[in-house]
């Protein structure tokens, strides 16, 4: 008799979770949500170190930004985003949340400027403002990559 229950439970919870998933698999698929816009105009920049300047090895960065507000990732709000730093060229995909690696710093809580620790010998920069999901505007808003020697 036990097997009988056994075999009458399994074959219960199988034909149940078929029709769960059946209803599920009917549910329209979830979209993406769009890119955030910037304005025109909106701009990045790098306010210090300047480009062609001479720095430390520990030295402060200080970011820029114009016709945009700053608001820590996660926090979705019209016209704001947080600065990501590429340091040497650092790669990235336009169409993806920006990745973080230790030449793509992400600064999500609304940092304006850091501290940064590089090995001597000339560096890139270059900023770029992201969305709520780390992911470019629509325009993109990134800096000049400026250069910079560090002795």
């Amino acid at each position: 008799m036990s097997i009988i229950n056994t075999v009458a439970t399994a074959a219960f919870i199988l034909i149940t979770s078929s029709i769960m998933y059946a209803e599920e698999s009917k549910k329209p698929a979830p979209t993406a949500e769009p890119k955030m816009a910037s304005p025109k105009g909106a701009k990045a920049y790098i306010i210090f170190p300047k480009n062609g300047k001479t720095v430390k090895t520990k030295f402060l960065v200080k970011f820029g930004l114009k016709k945009m507000g700053i608001a820590p990732a996660g926090i979705k709000f019209p016209n704001t985003g947080h600065h990501h730093l590429i340091i040497d060229g650092a790669k990235f995909d336009m169409n993806l949340p920006l990745s973080m690696s230790e030449t793509l710093k992400h600064f999500g809580a609304g940092q304006t400027e850091t501290f940064l620790e590089l090995k001597p010998g000339k560096h890139t920069l270059k900023l770029v403002f992201a969305d709520h999901l780390h992911r470019v505007h629509q325009p993109p808003v990134i800096s000049e990559e400026i250069t910079i020697t560090v002795k």
